[in-house]
């Protein structure tokens, strides 16, 4: 399964591709979109739209994974955070991309055991599992990759496996 991992923004989306095979990963890419500042937000939206269907094209990914919208104290940068992550959604669903949600604590969860985990802990984990020298760069890039593993460590849970 090749998953498609996503950290939303609106200055820059990081994006990572896992392969998943059973408990073995494989980072295909990884990368960011960025918009540049001091342009129109819709033109910046649009910017990614158009990017994130160009990635969904070139590498046709089973599953999108997403972070879901965390508000610290700046309510501005959330809104414009809020608007991106919609025109991401949007644009997985126009190409018939499955989408997964996840929040920073089953990231946490999902790739280093503890949903409290440091940022640090969690890139580290990120690169032992996918076997890499460094950690992928930028962060936002790094963020995605996580949000992937998660998606890929979560799927195999038995949980999902018993009939209903």
């Amino acid at each position: 399964m090749l998953i498609l991992g996503i950290d939303p923004g609106y200055a820059i989306v990081g994006f990572g591709l896992v392969e998943a095979e059973g408990n073995r990963y494989r980072l295909a890419a990884c990368g960011a979109i960025n918009t540049p500042a001091g342009v129109r937000l819709s033109a910046r939206l649009w910017r990614i739209a158009t990017d994130l269907e160009e990635l969904i094209k070139r590498f046709s990914p089973d599953v999108m994974a997403i972070e879901e919208l965390f508000f610290n104290n700046n309510v501005t940068t959330g809104i414009g955070v809020a608007q991106a992550r919609g025109v991401i959604l949007m644009t997985a669903e126009k190409m018939g991309l499955p989408i997964y949600e996840y929040n920073p604590s089953q990231v946490k969860q999902a790739v280093v055991g503890y949903g409290k985990a440091e940022k640090r802990q969690v890139m580290d984990m990120t690169k032992r599992l996918l076997g890499l020298n460094a950690v992928p760069r930028p962060d936002d890039a790094a963020d995605a990759v996580a949000i992937a593993l998660c998606h890929a460590r979560s799927s195999t849970s038995l949980l999902g496996q018993i009939d209903k």
